[in-house]
């Protein structure tokens, strides 16, 4: 059996070293022609759970998994992990198709949280998930209230997420006087992403579903069965799912939706001593209300991990090395801690990484068929929450592929694409302005000044992430 070098493995993530420290095993590259029923591109999260209901569903289905990378070489292995519900888009879900499927989607997103637990332990998964909740807080007086307009109407329909906390509340749960109030969320949880992906792989191999790594998709066609086309091979199927998370930009049919900007993390050596000090040994998770979010939490094995968004930005479909490589934004990440856990600020640093998160307008994954090819089908758009909406997507494009009415081929998620950014290189050249102004109005309510009238309108451009901002509340797309 092959196995990943360990050049191979020296540059990734600090998750994916310690899963591939355990387990190497590389599935060979696709070298010929062969059929399936479905073709799914892409080895994430989203390709694995799809496949893996795909098989639930009818055992006998051939399903092949086509991966440029390693499964879990993308997103999926390089994340902050932090499993989320999705209450916080409360407003954005509403946009779609009305309060009640908001809710039903935020409940399914809630019990996606329980189906992974679940799920790891029938399936002898040590993902380290941890149920220690999440602090969604304010590191200024400017984000305080941003969790209020989903709370509020979320409590009208009886339903109640998360409680209210105060900056003494916070204090006493993480030991940080950084955030002045927040939203505690007790269901939240946090898992090791590359154990849980590669322990995806695993269970989607014993169910006979194959893989091909280091295979990246050349074309594909668009009219009756589809082909893929691989540098070395094809695969004829019925139904193709595209899984590919960032990478949809380079589809032109997928690309008005997203725009591509980076998420960066640093993991710190096992430091038990200064946690214990800090007051966090075994604390929830955090995350600040800035447009770009910046958050932290504490692993198993007594490492604090921080990730900081609204990095490099994309242009097209093209992720180039900037978004391959060690951290350029250890600085960053120091910063936000200085703001919201001090005592953390100088943590002694391991590995740091990087990764394209694919961000849409409304900060929701969007699910369907391309308009003239019923046979092909899309997944993407998490927005750097898919831990948990990808547990959700695998059962909505597997019900899509089999042709299953059910709920989730009827969620208010599959929707075709809308364009929700300007073409290129508008795109390009308008995210670096909404990003500067973004950086500067943070700087600014940091320093309790009031920004500029054209500083606070770009950054009121700034799409919906895995929070809304006070600037961007409903999160819903802009035309």
């Amino acid at each position: 059996m092959a196995r990943i070098s360990e050049e191979d493995i020296a540059w990734r993530s600090h998750w994916l070293k310690q899963a591939l420290a355990q387990e190497a095993d590389l599935q060979p590259p696709l070298d010929g022609e062969t059929t399936a029923d479905v073709c799914i591109v892409g080895g994430g999260f989203l390709g694995l759970w799809t496949a893996i209901r795909l098989k639930e569903h009818r055992p006998s289905l051939d399903v092949v998994i086509l991966e440029k990378d390693i499964c879990g070489g993308g997103p999926s292995g390089r994340n902050s992990g932090m499993l989320l519900s999705a209450w916080t888009k409360f407003s954005a879900l509403a946009a779609l198709r009305g309060e009640e499927e908001a809710l039903r989607i935020i409940r399914q997103s809630a019990e996606a949280i329980d189906g992974i637990a679940a799920f790891c332990a029938d399936n002898g998964i040590d993902a380290w998930l941890d149920r220690v909740g999440w602090v969604w807080g304010a590191t200024c007086e400017a984000q305080s209230g941003a969790w209020d307009d989903a709370l509020n109407k979320l409590a009208r329909h009886g339903y109640e997420p998360a409680r209210r906390v105060t900056r003494d509340d916070i204090a006493a749960m993480t030991g940080s006087p950084g955030h002045l109030a927040g939203a505690f969320d007790p269901s939240a949880a946090t898992v090791q992403p590359g154990h849980l992906v590669r322990g995806l792989r695993r269970v989607a191999l014993k169910n006979g579903v194959r893989i091909y790594e280091k295979t990246a998709m050349r074309r594909f066609s668009r009219r009756g069965d589809p082909v893929v086309e691989t540098e070395r091979g094809r695969v004829r199927a019925g139904r193709l799912v595209l899984a590919i998370n960032a990478w949809s930009a380079a589809v032109p049919e997928l690309a008005p939706a997203l725009f591509i900007i980076s998420s960066d993390d640093a993991a710190s050596k096992p430091m038990p001593e200064m946690l214990d000090k800090a007051g966090y040994r075994r604390g929830p998770l955090m995350i600040d209300s800035r447009v770009f979010v910046s958050g932290w939490r504490v692993t198993r094995d007594d490492r604090l991990v921080v990730g900081v968004t609204g990095g490099h930005i994309g242009f097209g479909g093209v992720i180039d090395a900037r978004f391959h490589r060690p951290s350029p934004r250890l600085g960053d990440m120091r910063r936000a801690l200085r703001a919201g856990h001090p005592a953390l600020a100088d943590f002694p640093e391991e590995g740091s990484w990087n990764g394209p998160i694919d961000r849409t307008a409304s900060g929701l994954p969007l699910f369907g068929a391309l308009p003239a090819s019923p046979n092909v089908l899309y997944g993407y758009g998490f927005s750097g929450n898919g831990i948990g909406m990808s547990f959700i997507g695998g059962r909505i494009l597997s019900a899509l592929a089999l042709g299953i009415a059910d709920e989730w081929a009827g969620s208010a998620l599959v929707r075709p694409v809308t364009r929700g950014f300007p073409p290129e290189p508008l795109r390009f050249v308008g995210a670096h302005f909404v990003r500067g102004a973004v950086r500067r109005r943070d700087e600014l309510e940091h320093a309790k000044r009031k920004p500029g009238p054209l500083t606070a309108w770009l950054a009121g451009l700034a799409p919906s992430g895995v929070t809304p901002s006070k600037a961007n509340i409903s999160g819903e797309p802009r035309q």
